[in-house]
């Protein structure tokens, strides 16, 4: 497979993860937010278990001191973050939880030099300022009125706890996946399984017979769609993509997910843009570029 190839597919990629976003708010419409987490990942479960089985059976079962490390990987980047994540939907647009989403490698650059001793360049810094800018306009709209009067979206502000709850679990994985020998398939089979574990009575106290008899095939669909494109195949290509064109070029690829969500959530939701938001999500991404590219790709492309 050529390098081209492998872009072509983390473009699709990014259309998956994007569609993500669509069939979570379709799905929040018939299914609470921890019973979409559970069975976003109950259903990814076969499949994960299988492609761990077939690529890496030596890693099929953890043990010792693996456990407690998936446990909390599991809790706070897998459970944590999409119920949070779709209890923001129940209040916010698509449109705005997948700009702020985009924002991830952004906060886990700056978490990182904050708690990690990770060195933060002029340029990063500059992305960060320029992304939390770009969210704040796209959140409020342009009113900054807002501020005083503290009436920001309830769903923004929960998507920007579930941003940094992944970020956690971004810097915890990369440290815990060296400490423990943890491989990257292992880390995200496990932490599935132990999302699914974790939800049981978080759904139990949600009470299904009022939402399972009633839930339509649409529903079932899109949780399906996030289970399978959105979470085991997304994660795949992901993983290839970073064997063959290295992680900071696959990481840029997560820019395009707000504009595809975007142009679905318009033709498909009937969600609107404003200009004001779309100045803000050209703010965002250029910020999430600098704070993210390497240093010495930035300083080129100043140059050139």
């Amino acid at each position: 497979m050529s390098d081209k190839q492998i872009r072509l597919l983390m473009v699709l990629t990014t259309i998956f993860w994007s569609g993500a976003f669509i069939t979570g708010k379709i799905a929040v419409g018939e299914f609470p937010p921890f019973a979409l987490t559970f069975f976003r990942f109950l259903f990814a479960l076969p499949l994960i278990f299988t492609i761990l089985y077939v690529r890496e059976p030596e890693n099929l079962l953890p043990h010792g001191r693996q456990w407690p490390a998936l446990i909390v990987l599991g809790f706070i980047g897998t459970f944590c973050y999409h119920a949070l994540f779709f209890t923001s939907l129940k209040y916010t647009t698509a449109i705005n939880s997948s700009l702020i989403g985009a924002t991830n490698p952004m906060v886990t650059t700056l978490l990182a030099a904050m708690f990690f001793s990770e060195r933060l360049t002029p340029w990063r810094v500059i992305g960060i300022v320029l992304s939390f800018g770009g969210v704040f306009l796209f959140i409020s709209n342009g009113d900054l009125r807002l501020i005083s009067q503290s009436q920001f979206n309830k769903g923004d502000l929960l998507m920007l706890i579930a941003v940094c709850c992944f970020a956690v679990y971004s810097l915890l994985s990369r440290r815990y996946m060296k400490q423990y020998l943890l491989s990257p398939l292992m880390v995200t089979a496990y932490t599935f399984l132990i999302c699914v574990v974790i939800s049981v009575p978080f759904v139990l106290w949600e009470k299904p017979a009022t939402y399972l008899f009633s839930a339509t095939a649409s529903g079932w669909l899109s949780i399906l769609y996030m289970s399978v494109f959105a979470s085991v195949l997304g994660y795949l290509i992901q993983m290839v993509a970073i064997q063959r064109i290295g992680a900071p070029r696959t990481a840029t690829f997560i820019n395009l997910v707000p504009i595809f969500t975007i142009i679905q959530s318009v033709t498909i939701l009937g969600e609107s843009i404003t200009l004001i938001k779309l100045i803000g999500s050209a703010i965002v991404i250029t910020g999430v570029y600098l704070a993210t590219r390497p240093e010495s790709r930035v300083k080129y492309l100043l140059s050139s």
